[in-house]
């Protein structure tokens, strides 16, 4: 403590920088040194308790997480194998589609069912975990790999330990000498979860590689995850109270009460007469002397409004989520303001899409499930052991976005497409679709409509090729050259008059 007044000491006196200072403004600013994992370790558990307890009491709060979870996955992020054989490509879609159904160890969802959860608890408890569960062959699956998802409250904070040799547990998770983690150390039965009769703070130890950890660290050299609810619960919370304490008052206010002021009786043991009950639109007599008044109910005036918007703001600002998304509410922007606003939070989803649940989730189940189904002879891949990376090897496609200007968007789209600023792989695989998938649709479409004699495409429409506008002219401008005589310089030569 003496170190630290001397360095205060100093510092004010030679200045520099304001925000280090320590004069009155910033007196009560006591800033914690203490690492993000100690924090974390601190009150990761109380944060996540009241973010959860938000989501299902606040409506604000359950908004930004569907918002969220709904932007983040949408239909799925859905993966585009990049094997060169087109045949072999398409039967290993189909059977990734297959097994899709059956990835859920619990069976209540999908692949792309537990994409969505995994974002909502990203969003709550800033981490999820997935153990990768084999199975027998004879248990029926298409692939024999199902997934079961672990929230974080089933791995302890406070689990911190050495181990023989130079191995050591950290928050639940164990490390070896050099730093790799090795294990993860989960409970058999959530803390909180007073149905389920399994042993409580019983711990079981599970493999690293059969362990998928979810989180998107803020901080170098942090192990856990924490909330995005963690700069908005405070805010959320309060204005919660705030809003109930109008209702009541509100409530209050709208109870019409009246006093009824009357003489003292003449007899003090005589009883009074029973309450005055008024009805909507009724005439009502009093007796002589008797008097009615009214209480004057506070009114909150025009700032509520305003408070609220301002407040909100702030809210949406922590959570990373545009303040339509928060709250419902489009009135308060135009146009253009709204699609700046998407713009900016349609590149933060983007980023945490690829870099967060495709690099730590979709890659680590697509390799798992592809050795699976290569080793258990649901499909042929030969020369896999060999050329593993190669075949394992694919795009990932998150939902497309809703265009915000359909016709504008389109547009311009086309116009990137026409000008080779972009290609239509590129166009097609930001919508969420694979390129030669889409064609080989499109080309099985285009053989249906001529056996039809249909053709839906839109004359002068960069589908139809170039010169498809004038195709029917030049068709009948041949047909008209098959008719006509040969050219002069065919034809033999006039004779000379006599």
């Amino acid at each position: 403590m003496a170190f630290e007044a001397f360095r205060q000491r100093i510092g004010s006196i030679i200045g520099g920088f304001d925000a280090a200072q320590a004069h009155r403004r910033l007196r009560g600013f006591r800033a914690s040194r203490a690492h993000v994992n100690t924090l974390i370790a601190a009150s990761g558990d109380t944060i996540t308790a009241r973010a959860r307890w938000l989501v299902r009491n606040n409506g604000y709060a359950a908004n930004a997480v569907e918002s969220f979870a709904s932007n983040v996955v949408g239909d799925g992020i859905k993966p585009s194998s990049t094997i060169a054989d087109a045949a072999k490509k398409e039967e290993l879609q189909a059977l990734w589609l297959a097994w899709t159904d059956d990835a859920d160890a619990e069976g209540l969802t999908d692949f792309y069912g537990l994409q969505r959860r995994a974002a909502r608890e990203v969003f709550l408890s800033g981490e999820v975990f997935f153990r990768i569960r084999p199975r027998r062959v004879e248990d029926g699956l298409t692939v024999p790999l199902q997934l079961q998802m672990l929230p974080a409250e089933m791995l302890p904070l406070d689990m911190n330990r050495t181990l023989p040799g130079a191995g050591l547990i950290r928050q639940g998770i164990e490390f070896d000498g050099i730093g790799r983690r090795v294990a993860y150390h989960f409970l058999r039965r959530h803390p909180g979860d007073l149905t389920d009769p399994g042993l409580t703070n019983e711990t079981v130890r599970v493999p690293a590689a059969d362990v998928i950890h979810v989180l998107d660290p803020v901080e170098a050299g942090q192990l856990r995850g924490v909330s995005r609810f963690a700069a908005a619960i405070v805010k959320l919370f309060t204005l919660d109270l705030y809003d109930d304490a109008e209702l009541e008052r509100k409530k209050i206010a709208a109870m019409f009460a009246m006093f009824i002021t009357s003489p003292a009786p003449e007899t003090p043991l005589e009883p009074t007469e029973e309450d005055l009950e008024v009805e909507p639109g009724q005439v009502v007599r009093l007796d002589p002397g008797e008097d009615v008044s009214t209480p004057a109910t506070p009114d909150s005036g025009g700032t509520y409004e305003l408070f609220q918007y301002r407040t909100l703001l702030q809210v949406a600002a922590a959570l990373g989520i545009p303040y339509g998304y928060l709250t419902g509410d489009t009135a308060k922007g135009n146009f253009s303001n709204t699609r700046i606003s998407l713009i900016e939070f349609r590149r933060r989803i983007s980023a945490l899409q690829h870099g967060v649940l495709v690099f730590q989730l979709c890659r680590a189940v697509w390799s798992r499930w592809m050795d699976v189904a290569v080793l258990s002879g649901a499909i042929d891949l030969p020369g896999y052991d060999q050329q593993r990376r190669q075949y394992q090897a694919c795009d990932w496609l998150p939902t497309k976005w809703d265009w915000i200007d359909p016709m504008k968007d389109a547009s311009a789209e086309i116009l990137q497409i026409e000008s080779g600023l972009k290609s239509r792989t590129q166009a097609i695989s930001e919508r969420g679709y694979d390129a030669e998938q889409v064609d080989r649709e499109i080309a099985a479409e285009r053989k249906r409509e001529l056996s039809l004699g249909l053709d839906f495409r839109r004359p002068g429409s960069p589908a139809q090729g170039p010169g498809a506008a004038s195709g029917k002219d030049d068709k009948q401008g041949d047909e008209k050259d098959d008719d006509a005589p040969e050219d002069a310089e065919d034809e033999p030569a006039p004779k000379d008059e006599p």
